[in-house]
């Protein structure tokens, strides 16, 4: 731009140096503009396979259409800040949707897709329930895809290996390719919180964001116009992801 404008319009010896002095200070204040805009953004729109994934700030429980809650691989519901705690989006949510615990899961131990998804039973349990279910499994409870998605150990505390949140990743878009049914889907950033990774200890909210993005690329589902993928970021989440980042992560 400097060059075009040199080559164009001749300056005057005495004059020279204001102008540089003028286009420096423009482009300084240019560069301050984006610095300070892309420090701003509280949402990103994504075109990955033909599909529309937007990242935004926001409250998973006012999303429409579907809505993710994750689960632990036993699709507990006993919260009591011990197996669930109250102040996850999973405890806020059963204690929000779940009228009759009980009846609850025997529907959920009568569901034929759960039945073909169970992978063990843990009888040595004391607390919760007894029967695991594979990794990624979703049972869709009205306007919500309840998926397990994190292991528990003994003493009640989730955790997941890397491989173990890939092949979740993978097995969840599948299930959410077979019940979607042309609807929009709102996810919450899945791996944020409590979740112990295991010899990943320094993981961020940015790594775990571009892992899930990589996976719906992948997958090769698509989401046609007008349904979309919301990936929402809780507002205590916000000054962890860099969503102008996001723009170059394909």
């Amino acid at each position: 731009i400097i060059t075009v404008f040199s080559i164009s319009i001749s300056i005057p010896d005495d004059h020279k140096f204001l102008t540089a002095v003028i286009i420096l200070a423009f482009f300084i204040l240019f560069y301050f503009t984006l610095w300070i805009r892309a420090n701003l953004l509280n949402s990103m729109k994504l075109r990955i396979n033909n599909s529309t994934v937007e990242i935004k700030v926001g409250d998973i429980f006012t999303e429409p259409e579907l809505k993710v809650i994750a689960f632990n691989e036993y699709f507990d519901t006993q919260v009591d800040n011990i197996i669930i705690s109250e102040s996850t989006l999973n405890g806020i949510y059963i204690n929000r949707q779940i009228q009759n615990p009980e009846e609850f899961d025997r529907t959920m131990e009568q569901n034929e897709h759960l039945k073909n998804n169970k992978i063990g039973f843990n009888n040595t349990r004391k607390l919760g329930k007894k029967i695991k279910y594979k990794l990624g499994t979703i049972y869709q409870k009205d306007d919500y895809l309840l998926t397990a998605f994190t292991k528990f150990d003994i003493n009640n505390r989730a955790y997941l290996n890397m491989s173990d949140y890939i092949n979740f990743l993978l097995n969840f878009w599948n299930e959410v390719d077979v019940v979607y049914n042309g609807r929009s889907i709102s996810i919450p950033l899945l791996g944020s919180g409590m979740t112990r990774f295991k010899e990943y200890d320094l993981i961020t909210d940015q790594e775990l964001l571009e892992l899930l993005i990589w996976s719906f690329k992948i997958s090769k589902i698509k989401f046609t116009y007008p349904s979309t993928v919301s990936i929402i970021i809780h507002e205590s989440k916000k000054d962890k992801v860099d969503f102008y980042k996001l723009k170059n992560l394909l």
